[in-house]
């Protein structure tokens, strides 16, 4: 009997389904993974590791500067090979290491602190990871046809002729690159930040490492346009007979448009490491960070002040004395909200049950030595005196204690206190201190002396000199101080693969933690929370934990990593 015959009560049985095999696309595996990944967290991991490849090599290309400059009259380098060393240290430094690392930890940590489960638009958070990388294989190409010579800045009329042509162009092609990383990664955290809290964090709830990353943000969407322009003008100086910097043009424009980006670039570099500190500190210290809101306020402050101190880097050029004086009354007062700041975290430590802890000591030195830092900075922010010390090692020494001291000394601070949460391992105790002591002796080695080599007329930039007074001296000093730092560095990569392979488990919350990152397991799951909790306070893991003792009985104890005898060297 046909099976449309058959009847039920007089009707008509329907048809049996018919299941159709459908092709399941399975997700990539090993590698793949990592190419096609729209995770914030593995995407935040790629940049960790691509910049401190650059790192390494842009300290490589340092340490090869202080070999040459360790005895005078050294033949070790060329001048061509000094200058192509000069500029690419530099440029590494800034385009390819400081500025996209904050954009590592941002991408990690920023969904987890405000209790979101990724970016606001995770495809173009991929996008700004691979044109960074881009950026910087681009510039690095330049080595094997001509490497740039004309310095960081890219200073007119050197970066406007024929000197080192293809490296120059790399150059450019390198800030448009990055530039535009950089922009795309800023519009998403801004969008991120705005629109993806979790229930009940209002702006003054808000983590102080995000209110910081927002600000890196908007520095970045106000900064990055104005270099585009300057490069892309350059660019068509260069090759379709434009006049935009040389003498039929304005043979200053370009230092204008340099340094309107190149000043607030000083703060993106150095302000999500603010926010390191700001969230180490409590940790440690065992209270709450003091003066909250001043905190989150002197970061907005600063950013809008960075946007007007520019021209304090163009004092030697010929400008009406009224301009000097306003840029140099707006450069002291760009210090009062980095004072604020610098006050409150000592109040922060003030009396507390501190912990001394690696990522406190990094914390710890981070402040005694952006304080010298800012301090030499007011003194060259009197433009009569930076008349004097213009052009001498007496900048490169302020220059390495705001951005070496300052945003280095952060970083390995943010690596030691979350590397437990990225990988689930802690890091080693014994060799991260070790790592903090060589660093800081290292770096005072080799910076504190290049202002008495300033002081005694040492100009920048040069690759030899000649043997008067004490210069070779400094200078040898400098060079064993610069080996010292590199060692402590090179501790720390050696922590990382020790403890990357068998460190101590850590747990979600090792160091007992204020903000929601540590709600999480550790490393997160993909999608970072499966309930997402109401935030009541600036510390919610603390009114966590008070719930949870409400509702057991009992306390929350912290997890103890294990004694630092227990991951050593070839253990």
């Amino acid at each position: 009997m046909a099976a449309a015959d058959i009847t039920t009560r007089g009707r008509t049985a329907a048809p049996a389904p018919q299941i159709t095999a459908h092709r399941v696309e399975r997700e990539p595996t090993g590698w793949l993974s990592w190419v096609t990944t729209t995770d914030h967290k593995r995407i935040g991991i790629m940049y960790l590791v691509t910049t401190f490849v650059f790192f390494i090599v842009g300290g490589v290309e340092a340490l090869m500067m202080r070999l040459q400059l360790g005895q005078a009259d050294n033949t070790l380098l060329s001048p061509q090979t000094y200058n192509a060393l000069f500029t690419m240290h530099g440029t590494t430094m800034i385009f390819l290491f400081v500025v996209p690392v904050w954009a590592a930890f941002g991408n990690y940590f920023v969904p987890l602190m405000i209790g979101a489960r990724d970016m606001a638009f995770p495809k173009l958070n991929a996008l700004s990871y691979w044109l960074f990388l881009a950026g910087g294989l681009v510039f690095y190409a330049s080595l094997f046809f001509s490497a740039p010579e004309m310095g960081w800045t890219a200073y007119t009329p050197l970066s406007e002729t024929a000197f080192s042509p293809g490296g120059v162009d790399a150059w450019i092609f390198l800030v448009h690159l990055t530039g535009l990383s950089s922009l795309i990664g800023a519009v998403n955290f801004y969008a991120t930040i705005a629109n993806m809290r979790a229930p009940g964090m209002g702006w003054g709830r808000l983590p102080l490492f995000v209110w910081t990353v927002l600000v890196y943000a908007i520095l970045l969407i106000l900064a990055l346009p104005v270099i585009a322009a300057a490069v892309t003008l350059l660019l068509t100086d260069r090759h379709f007979g434009t006049h935009f910097y040389d003498t039929q043009g304005d043979p200053m424009l370009w230092q204008h448009l340099f340094w309107f980006f190149g000043h607030p670039e000083v703060y993106i570099m150095i302000m999500p490491g603010f926010g390191v500190i700001s969230e180490v500190l409590p940790v440690f210290a065992r209270k709450p960070i003091f003066g909250y809101k001043a905190v989150a306020a002197s970061s907005v402050v600063i950013a809008f002040l960075a946007l007007l101190v520019w021209a304090h880097h163009m004092f030697t050029t010929p400008s009406p004395t009224v301009v000097l004086i306003f840029f140099m009354i707006s450069s002291f007062l760009i210090g009062i909200p980095t004072g604020v700041k610098i006050f409150n975290w000592l109040a922060t430590l003030w009396r507390g049950t501190i912990e001394f802890r690696t990522p406190l000591l990094f914390a710890a030195s981070f402040i005694s030595l952006f304080v010298i830092g800012g301090i030499t900075g007011i003194i060259v922010a009197v433009f009569p005196v930076d008349w004097q010390l213009h052009d001498t090692y007496f900048v490169v020494a302020h220059f390495h204690y705001v951005l070496m001291g300052g945003a280095v000394f952060t970083i390995f601070a943010g690596l030691y206190y979350w590397f437990p949460k990225m990988t689930g391992r802690m890091l080693n105790e014994g060799l991260g201190k070790l790592s903090c002591a060589l660093m800081w002796i290292g770096f005072t080695v080799t910076f504190l002396i290049q202002h008495s080599i300033g002081m005694d007329g040492m100009p920048r930039r040069v690759y030899e000199y000649p043997d008067i007074g004490n210069l070779e001296l400094y200078n040898l000093i400098s060079t064993i101080g610069s080996f010292i730092l590199a060692t402590g560095i090179g501790v720390t990569l050696v922590n990382v693969y020790i403890s990357l392979r068998k460190g101590p488990k850590a747990g979600p919350d090792p160091w007992k933690g204020n903000t929601l990152e540590w709600f999480t397991p550790s490393p997160p799951p993909v999608n970072n929370f499966d309930v997402v909790p109401r935030v009541r306070s600036v510390e919610p893991m603390k009114d966590i934990r008070r719930e949870i003792e409400r509702n057991t009985g009992r306390a929350v104890q912290r997890a103890q990593p294990a004694p630092e005898s227990a991951v050593q060297p070839g253990g």
